[in-house]
């Protein structure tokens, strides 16, 4: 690609700092990610092969910087499957699982069935999944048509990788995903392939948040508490 690819930061982080997953890490160190890849920065198209292999760890920087995500969801539009602007703000008042992908990213790949089941399952608690296409239209259309992908999608290229730096990941890997409440308030954000245990945990959290059965605050430690718990039962 012409362009540098970016960094690969494979950890799982929430609000605040905190980093968690199914692998934990320091926040003073890095560690490369099983099932994420580096995003080519400003491109859109399939990676070359190099772009695929995982660097090594001694590659990459010896500290992250400090993710810097935001309390509530910025404000960006992206189009639709018809070419439609549409900003986020349209699915105000539902709790979102928004999911960065791409068409070449295999882990994202791999997610789309649980995106799908999780669509389904939470839309009567008013949860939806919005899919975020970083990635050629037509590609993009030709897959989800092939797939019968059924929730939302937004397609872009250097606007979405704008949008992901709007939500604190300046340096993105494939697929993260992005959990918010019915009020807009970012409640965690996951780097790395989700599993069904990661999220339905995190959404039990959101719908605890929008009941006003717990606060903010102590979802993050109960979702930061339970992706530990969770990792040694899961793919690394």
């Amino acid at each position: 690609m012409k362009n540098k690819a970016l960094t690969l930061a494979g950890a799982v982080f929430v609000l605040l700092g905190i980093w968690a997953g199914s692998k934990v890490y320091s926040t003073r160190t890095a560690a490369p990610s099983a099932r994420g890849l580096s995003v080519p920065a400003g491109e859109a198209s399939a990676p070359n092969p190099s772009d695929l292999a995982q660097p090594a760890a001694s590659a990459l920087p010896y500290a992250l910087p400090q993710p810097k995500i935001p309390d509530r969801l910025p404000q960006f539009s992206l189009n639709d499957r018809t070419g439609k602007p549409t900003p986020i703000a349209s699915f105000a008042g539902k709790s979102l699982v928004i999911n960065f992908w791409a068409t070449w990213c295999a882990p994202c790949r791999s997610e789309i069935p649980l995106l799908e089941s999780l669509n389904r399952e939470w839309a009567g608690r008013k949860v939806t999944v919005v899919g975020i296409a970083v990635d050629y239209p037509d590609k993009v259309l030709e897959f989800a048509n092939r797939l019968n992908i059924g929730y939302p999608l937004l397609i872009g290229e250097q606007d979405a990788l704008d949008a992901a730096a709007a939500l604190g990941v300046d340096s993105p890997v494939f697929p993260f995903t992005v959990f918010t409440d019915r009020r807009g308030e970012v409640v965690a954000l996951f780097v790395g392939e989700l599993h069904r245990p990661q999220a339905e945990l995190i959404l039990s959290q959101v719908q605890d948040l929008n009941d006003g059965r717990v606060q903010l605050p102590a979802a993050r430690q109960a979702i930061k508490e339970g992706l530990k718990a969770l990792a040694p039962q899961l793919p690394g």
